[in-house]
């Protein structure tokens, strides 16, 4: 395994910071050892990136939730993306997109604003459901879908079921304004799955994940191993 050792050029310190950065975005909040065995760099080098990436506003540090935590021991501190960082992550939609929600909500009614977000969702309906369809797995096929359209997701298993979390939001600075675009995508995933489906947690609402609870159905045939 090739560990990084050598002092690292402006460059190449940038660039491994940006690595670290969107390794933590497209898994979710980490510790410095699992970024270091992850990313094949030392942990004092990880350690050094992380304290500059904090230092910009790019991550932000919490210590691990006490049902998480074993062993003796101080636990690992985790970190993850904070609202700077997301922000530095190209959105798909741009200040343009806001103005004119903000004007079609102002000038029209809110209804159009709702109507405009259900379209946003019947189009992401229509362009997953043949990828759901042909997959064994509904569930990771979904995550798959987001991630492609710019989500970066990942499928966790729990006791009752799964959780779908987007570890990147592509509109969540339109979202913050208008949730509607939140509350019908959760509807377009009910739909696609043939479930209902529960939100946690949203990056547009100052979460570090947008989180999706999805239950296990009677009828699944693929079984998880469930994360204890």
């Amino acid at each position: 395994m090739k560990i990084e050792s050598r002092p690292l050029s402006s460059a190449e310190d940038g660039s491994t910071r940006n690595l670290i950065a969107r390794s933590i975005l497209e898994n979710g909040p980490s510790s410095a050892s699992t970024l270091a065995q992850r990313l094949s760099i030392t942990p004092s080098g990880v350690r050094r990136h992380l304290d500059r990436l904090v230092a910009d506003g790019i991550l932000s540090a919490r210590q691990p939730y006490a049902g998480l935590s074993r062993g003796r021991g101080r636990p690992s501190k985790l970190f993850l993306i904070s609202e700077q960082g997301h922000e530095n992550f190209k959105h798909s939609y741009d200040d343009l997109a806001l103005a004119a929600l903000r004007f079609m909500s102002a000038e029209v009614n809110e209804n159009l604003v709702h109507s405009f977000a259900k379209s946003r969702a019947e189009d992401i309906e229509r362009k997953a459901a043949p990828i759901l369809a042909e997959s064994t797995d509904k569930n990771e096929a979904l995550a798959q879908f987001f991630t492609e359209i710019g989500y970066a997701s990942t499928i966790q298993p729990r006791a009752l079921g799964d959780e779908l979390c987007q570890h990147h939001c592509p509109i969540a600075h339109v979202a913050t304004a208008f949730p509607q675009l939140c509350e019908t995508e959760t509807e377009a995933i009910s739909h696609l799955l043939g479930t209902h489906v529960q939100r946690l947690a949203t990056i547009a609402h100052g979460d570090g994940v947008c989180t999706t609870f999805i239950p296990t159905l009677q009828t699944k045939t693929n079984k998880r191993k469930v994360l204890a």
